[in-house]
């Protein structure tokens, strides 16, 4: 006698080893018809160039842009110095251990706080995306809170909590939770209503429906999100730490601080390299994530 498909009434983990197993061979073969093809791998030196020699490009036009700009006179040396000092002084920082130091304190506010958001993100996505009536109520607080400037907070997160970590924290989680939330919906919103008969003909509810296909539908889309709230809790941070010094700490927000209430426009601008850098960095990890998903999925041709 043929084997049926489960009715809608069944659920992916069925009470019998072999029913779990044919139903996630079935999901398997379904997500083979959608995933793009494994395409060979070109030479490595030939990829690392072309994704790095445009990055030198804009680098080259940015120092070569300032410098004119500073041989124009435009504002004193001492405000606005050559590149040339800002680099020498930003090879003096990187040997210092103390610098590290600050950029260790700083990664680990900025990794602890966009843990949080993505968890606390996470779950209110899952939650809002589900329940209509729980959409309509705070649908449309959650985009407001995303546009809302960050700085904001802060006033409240002092009261709160005082000068402390948990102030930094509190202004990060609540910059970046909503950007990771919005990322969770508008994935769940675009899965096509196709693939969701398909996976309620094979008897996929609950958490089974959500682990084999509304989550590895919307991953693209999440990711996105979370690339966003990143970016929303690195400027929280930054502001955080220029607005909250916690006393015993010497963070790169500090470190920047010292340097402008000393007049250093070099160690200054030595700081903001420093921030745009780490920023470019973890951008670059959010975007080869990214792109994985789409080579997986078949939606670009590189």
């Amino acid at each position: 006698m043929p084997t049926e498909l489960p009715t809608g009434g069944d659920t992916l983990t069925g009470s019998r080893p072999e029913e779990r197993a044919t139903a996630a061979d079935r999901v398997s073969g379904l997500d083979a018809l959608e995933l793009g093809p494994k395409k060979e791998k070109g030479k490595v030196g030939k990829r690392v160039w072309a994704s790095t020699w445009p990055k030198l490009l804009a680098i080259a036009i940015v120092v070569t842009a300032w410098q004119l700009v500073y041989l124009s006179e435009w504002r004193p040396a001492y405000v606005f110095p050559a590149p040339a000092e800002v680099f020498a002084e930003l090879g003096e920082l990187i040997t210092e251990p103390r610098f590290w130091d600050g950029v260790q304190l700083t990664m680990t506010r900025a990794i602890t706080g966009f843990a949080l958001a993505v968890a606390i993100g996470t779950l209110i996505g899952a939650l809002v995306s589900q329940f209509k009536p729980l959409r309509a109520a705070i649908g449309s607080l959650i985009t407001g809170l995303q546009t809302m400037p960050s700085i904001m907070w802060f006033p409240l997160a002092i009261l709160l909590f005082q000068l402390g970590e948990e102030a930094i924290l509190f202004v990060v989680v609540i910059g970046a939770a909503p950007s990771v939330a919005n990322g969770l919906i508008s994935g769940i919103d675009y899965v096509p209503r196709t693939w969701l008969r398909v996976g309620q003909v094979m008897g996929m509810s609950g958490i089974a429906k959500y682990r084999h296909l509304i989550l590895p539908a919307s991953l693209p889309s999440f990711v996105s999100g979370l690339k966003q709230g990143w970016a929303f809790s690195w400027r929280s941070l930054m502001a955080g730490e220029l607005l909250v010094i916690v006393p015993g700490t010497v963070s790169i927000g500090v470190r920047m601080q010292t340097a402008r209430d000393l007049n250093d426009a070099v160690a200054v601008l030595a700081y903001i390299i420093v921030v745009l850098v780490i920023g470019i960095l973890v951008d670059q990890l959010f975007n080869a994530a990214d792109g994985a998903l789409r080579r997986r999925w078949g939606l670009t041709g590189n």
